[in-house]
C-alpha cells in the first residue's frame, strides 16, 4: 500500500488540473494561461516575475511566453520595479476580473466534487497531512542543495 503512495501524489495534480481543463476549455484557456491567473489572482497583484515563476513551479522564460500572450489577450500587464528596473512586477487587468471569478466558480465546483465523500475534518486532516509531506520535501530538496553548493 505505502508503495503506491508516491504515485498517487503525483497523479492527483494531473487530475485535478485535467478535471479543470475541461470545464474551462470553453472560456479558450490553456492549463498554462488559466494556473498563471490564478496564482496571480492568489498571490496578490505586483507579484515579481520570478516570484510568481517559483510559485507556479515554471523555469522563467516559460513565463515570460504565457504572460506574453495573457497581455496580449489584455489580461495582464508588465511594469517595471520601481526598485529594481531589470525586474518587471506583473498586474492583473480589470478585463481579468470576470475571468478569474469565473475561474474561481469552476476550481470551486471541482474542488467539491474531487473531495466529494470526505467530511470537514477529513479534509482539514487531509491538507496537513499534505502539508507536512511539502515541508518534509522542501528540507530534503534544501539539504541536497546544501550538500552539492
Amino acid at each position: 500500500m505505502q508503495e503506491n503512495i508516491g504515485f498517487q501524489l503525483s497523479r492527483l495534480p494531473r487530475l485535478w488540473r485535467a478535471v479543470i481543463d475541461e470545464r474551462l476549455a470553453p472560456l479558450g484557456l490553456t492549463q498554462t494561461r488559466w494556473v498563471t491567473l490564478y496564482h496571480l489572482w492568489r498571490l496578490g497583484d505586483g507579484q515579481p516575475q520570478c516570484d510568481l515563476a517559483r510559485a507556479i513551479g515554471v523555469e522563467a522564460p516559460s513565463l515570460v511566453r504565457t504572460l506574453d500572450q495573457l497581455s496580449e489577450q489584455g489580461l495582464v500587464e508588465r511594469r517595471p520595479c520601481d526598485q529594481d528596473r531589470r525586474t518587471k512586477r506583473v498586474y492583473l487587468t480589470a478585463a481579468a476580473t470576470p475571468l478569474l471569478e469565473r475561474i474561481d466558480d469552476v476550481v470551486r465546483e471541482a474542488r467539491n466534487e474531487m473531495l466529494a465523500g470526505l467530511d470537514e475534518a477529513e479534509v482539514t486532516t487531509l491538507a496537513d497531512l499534505l502539508s507536512r509531506i511539502e515541508n518534509n520535501g522542501l528540507a530534503l530538496q534544501a539539504r541536497g542543495d546544501e550538500a552539492h553548493g
